[in-house]
């Protein structure tokens, strides 16, 4: 780990350690040292520039959810020290709603959501960074529906001509990671998988996930075996069935005592002209911003991870009917 803290014996501890430090240890004001000046990070949600931001975001959740704890499941990663890591760190986060915020007075209902972090780092600093925390899954269990919570937030911004657009490719800026991941057979055949659903080819499900399979998607939704998976995915792409499916960021890893895995950063670009995840087609030209993890096993695709945020899509369709 040359260029990082000698503290930290590799890339997921010191990723694992400064997530802990940061939120259940307090330390805010490390985020000054762990995190460059002008990073730029990518929410479904909108773009933020500047550790600043980054701070004050993380004071007003803890503010709303002092109890919150994120837990790391797993860190993916690619990368050198001398070229720069890119970690994609999924993790479970808890917290009690005991606190005013973006979901306005506290009801005292508890969460349990998945996020995934996308991090580059290099010189013990983080300076890019992609994140999605299932917003949708938070208002499921506050007792919100996921598009009502979405109109709220417009509400609450001043209406649609004022209100926080959600992240679109179109207003990103140019961070200075520039990698793709790497070249790993198991990135590989997640990329093949990926592609093959969003080309329709639902049989791929089948043919390469374990019968018993366990995903998890978002709104905190999950499910066993093969009719779980193949309905999430095929009520995401019937509502943008022409929208143009890209992958940005690729990792395959097979470390001792883990699975082979892999972590792939993607979207989804272009019109609601379907029905499905998203109700009755509206023209709205959306983008969606997705990270999948995945896990084999001695049968095949063992675990599946997708996150998307369902509250920044609804929001973008909401905004576009004014």
């Amino acid at each position: 780990m040359k260029g990082f803290d000698p503290k930290f014996t590799d890339l997921p501890d010191y990723i694992l350690k400064i997530t802990r430090e940061i939120w259940e240890d307090r330390g805010l004001t490390t985020l000054h040292h762990y995190y460059a000046p002008d990073i730029p990070m990518r929410f479904p949600s909108g773009l933020v520039v500047g550790n600043a931001g980054v701070i004050d975001g993380t004071l007003a959740t803890l503010a709303e959810f002092p109890d919150r704890q994120l837990l790391g499941e797993d860190v993916i990663w690619s990368g050198d020290a001398a070229a720069g890591f890119l970690s994609s760190h999924r993790l479970v986060t808890t917290g009690t709603h005991s606190g005013h915020g973006a979901f306005g007075p506290p009801t005292g209902r508890r969460f349990t959501i998945r996020a995934i972090a996308d991090c580059a780092a290099i010189n013990n600093q983080i300076n890019d960074e992609w994140l999605i925390r299932d917003v949708g899954g938070i208002a499921r269990q506050l007792g919100f529906d996921p598009r009502d919570y979405a109109r709220q937030q417009i509400e609450r911004e001043g209406g649609p001509e004022r209100a926080t657009r959600p992240f679109h490719p179109d207003h990103d800026v140019q961070g200075p990671y520039r990698g793709r991941g790497n070249d790993n057979e198991w990135g590989a055949r997640l990329a093949d998988i990926l592609g093959r659903i969003m080309d329709k080819d639902l049989s791929v499900i089948r043919a390469e996930y374990d019968r018993a399979v366990r995903t998890e998607h978002w709104g905190a939704q999950g499910g066993w075996s093969w009719d779980f998976a193949e309905t999430q995915w095929m009520r995401l792409r019937s509502a943008f069935p022409t929208a143009t499916f890209a992958i940005h960021h690729q990792i395959g890893r097979s470390d001792p005592g883990t699975p082979n895995r892999a972590a792939i950063r993607w979207s989804l670009t272009g019109t609601h002209s379907g029905t499905g995840a998203f109700g009755a087609p509206t023209g709205a030209q959306v983008h969606v911003m997705g990270i999948t993890h995945a896990e084999w096993g001695q049968w095949g695709l063992r675990r599946e991870f997708t996150l998307i945020d369902e509250v920044a899509i609804w929001k973008q369709i909401l905004l576009a009917a004014g």
